[in-house]
């Protein structure tokens, strides 16, 4: 198009770029589980809610669910997909990322960095307070949320103080509600304001309390072999995303033997106060993941 073009039509675009950013988002709330719910922030990325959160399900042992996912762009396309070691298994993602990371280049630590795994929690909750969507107030959710949020819950389980009381936030007669205070610090979202009530039942009578506990969703979904590629089948896909090699050129040769330092890479280290860890929590900013993914899912 010609200059001369471009300024006659120019503003005619306007109503065409609006109708497609409508499209987009529609796409983006296609995406949107209704089972999961989040805070809804202000403009500043403040937000504040009161949630409980509930014990496990019939015939399920824990009240939550810790997964491991990883998501990245190759050359290849992007990989979105559940990291193994959350069935304690082997992970050749996390494999190449341990081979990057000890092959003493920097350049090779920082793709390491970005191909980090990510870690979430899923638990069941009944919103008491949602003062943005006060519909969702009395019903009961999944919610995803991250370490920061998780050593709240540790916290009060295991207080680290003796003046403390231990308690399990969990349960229906004795838990507590949590005051989720969402703030964005140094640009980062931050949750060091959100903090725990003082013990109440979650209904004022059993058979509230029963309905709620009913409602409940199962967490086994999250944990289910069938939502997680084989290790050959994720090695593979990692292969094809970087374009046919499943490492970096420079840390090709390095092999397990040749692992001498510990990394935040290897689930081994990750645990022993690394410097860095291996793992991006959830609380660092999750729901462009699961957008991608869809994205990944559709190409």
């Amino acid at each position: 198009m010609s200059f001369e073009d471009l300024k006659k039509k120019s503003g005619s675009n306007f109503e065409k770029l609006t109708g497609e950013l409508d499209k987009l988002s529609k796409k983006s709330e296609s995406y949107k589980d209704d089972r999961i719910w989040k805070p809804e922030l202000d403009k500043a990325s403040n937000g504040y809610a009161v949630i409980r959160f509930l014990p496990a399900c019939e015939g399920e042992d824990l009240p939550w669910v810790r997964v491991f996912n990883h998501g990245f762009k190759g050359p290849g396309g992007w990989l979105i997909d559940n990291c193994p070691t959350t069935l304690g298994k082997k992970c050749p993602v996390c494999e190449a990322n341990s081979a990057l990371w000890n092959s003493g280049i920097e350049s090779d630590k920082d793709v390491a960095r970005n191909r980090k795994r990510r870690l979430s929690y899923y638990a069941n909750i009944l919103v008491v307070s949602d003062p943005k969507n006060p519909e969702n107030e009395g019903k009961v959710f999944l919610y995803k949320f991250g370490k920061k949020i998780f050593d709240k819950i540790i916290e009060k389980i295991q207080p680290e103080f003796e003046d403390e009381t231990a308690i399990d936030p969990f349960d229906l007669w004795k838990g507590a509600n949590f005051r989720l205070k969402v703030r964005k610090v140094a640009g980062f979202i931050n949750y060091d304001k959100s903090e725990f009530e003082e013990c109440s039942p979650v209904a004022e009578n059993d058979d509230l309390i029963k309905k709620v506990y009913d409602s409940e969703y199962s967490l086994k979904e999250f944990s289910d072999e069938s939502n997680f590629k084989s290790y050959d089948e994720l090695q593979t896909r990692l292969t094809s995303v970087l374009g046919g090699s499943s490492v970096s050129t420079s840390a090709e040769s390095t092999t397990e033997k040749d692992f001498k330092t510990p990394n935040p890479f290897d689930d081994a280290s990750a645990t022993n106060n690394s410097k860095e860890s291996a793992t991006i929590n959830d609380d660092e900013g999750g729901d462009a993941l699961s957008y991608f993914e869809k994205l990944a899912n559709e190409g």
